[in-house]
């Protein structure tokens, strides 16, 4: 019997946060997560087993090579056999983590988005924080990135966040410019 993976959903849009904002992009939503956030804006009730192969026959019909494996929290199902299936075709591999498990080896872009310790994750590209008030210092320095975005919750704080990079001008705003433009 074949390996199956929980998929929420799969779409094609453009990248609507952090360092790759803009870019065309393949979005694979894996359910299941081991962090329960009030602000997730993903679904978890519903999902469709697909192998690697049924996967990558529904990513490839996409012209973007770039895709954003995300959830839920996708180190707890992507695994060698999907990224190995994914780089047969080119594809270059981001993924949304909440940092809690390490890092599959093969994925080119990693991006951290921390909800709550422990942090068990051995890589970060971009670290991105749901500002909420919270010490992102402490979480920085716990999590080291080249790269610091801070991202109002739901749009909600965009003020408070912006004044807070304005004092401290080593973070830099991400917004989710999908949803201000009404896009998937």
């Amino acid at each position: 019997m074949k390996k199956t993976y929980k998929v929420n959903e799969i779409f094609y849009s453009l990248q609507g946060e952090g360092f790759f904002t803009g870019t065309p992009a393949v979005f694979l939503r894996f359910c299941y997560c081991n962090r329960h956030c009030n602000f997730c804006d993903t679904d978890f009730s519903s999902g469709t087993d697909m192998t690697a192969g049924q996967i990558l026959e529904r990513v490839s019909v996409f012209p973007s090579r770039h895709i954003v494996i995300t959830g839920g929290e996708p180190t707890l199902q992507l695994d060698s056999d999907l990224i190995r299936s994914l780089k047969a075709e080119r594809f270059f591999i981001q993924i949304e983590t909440n940092g809690s498990n390490p890092i599959p080896t093969g994925v080119d872009w990693v991006t951290c988005s921390p909800k709550e310790a422990p942090w068990q994750i051995d890589r970060i590209d971009e670290l991105k924080i749901v500002y909420q008030g919270q010490d992102v210092e402490t979480i920085a320095a716990l999590l080291p990135s080249p790269r610091l975005y801070l991202q109002p919750c739901s749009g909600k704080n965009t003020a408070e966040t912006v004044n807070y990079i304005l004092r401290h001008p080593n973070w830099r705003l991400s917004l989710q410019t999908h949803k201000l433009i009404n896009i998937r």
